[in-house]
């Protein structure tokens, strides 16, 4: 441990240390991102999830029936919501990446309702916190409300990625799994 910190649980793994097909991975997400998550650098100790999970969240956070930059901000929500300071910083830098304002960011973090973004888009970061505090918020007349502003597709993305950034923040936090350093900083 130095300055605090604690020292992650799993190591994390460079490049020639994994498999071909994740060493794959790798090369996309230095392509696509700039940098090899420290969360796939701890999920290559186990390279079918590794696999699995890199094909789950291109198809997830891809631009879709919702904008991938929208569910990235969707992730960020999540994660303030699971205080998990990893999983923050990587979907805003994300969401930025994909187009992402810094006001809808700024607002993804603290008051999405003040935020710039659209009714559809509120009411999308209200169904992500209720599904936080238990499915059995997504009440059928919040469900109704949900179907009067999205399609079936949009809905499931939304869904899909809400539940999503129920489990990463918590696999990430309780291995320990250091902040990735942005690009270009060291930092």
């Amino acid at each position: 441990m130095s300055g605090g910190t604690p020292a992650p649980r799993i190591p994390l793994l460079d490049r020639d240390q994994v498999t071909p097909e994740v060493a794959n991975v790798y090369d996309a997400l230095l392509k696509t991102r700039g940098v090899v998550p420290n969360m796939f650098r701890t999920l290559a100790h186990t390279p079918a999830l590794a696999l699995a999970t890199a094909g789950y969240l291109k198809a997830l956070l891809s631009d879709g029936a919702l904008p991938g930059s929208y569910k990235e901000l969707i992730a960020a929500r999540l994660s303030v919501l699971l205080s998990s300071e990893y999983a923050v910083k990587a979907h805003a830098l994300s969401a930025r990446q994909k187009g992402a304002t810094e006001a809808q960011i700024a607002a993804a973090r603290g008051d999405f309702e003040t935020g710039p973004f659209t009714d559809a888009e509120k009411l999308g970061f209200r169904a992500a916190e209720r599904l936080h505090r238990s499915a059995a918020e997504i009440t059928d007349d919040f469900f109704a409300t949900l179907k009067q502003h999205f399609t079936d597709a949009q809905i499931i993305e939304l869904i899909a990625t809400a539940s999503a950034f129920e489990l990463f923040p918590r696999f990430v936090d309780a291995l320990r799994i250091p902040i990735t350093p942005r690009v270009g900083t060291g930092l």
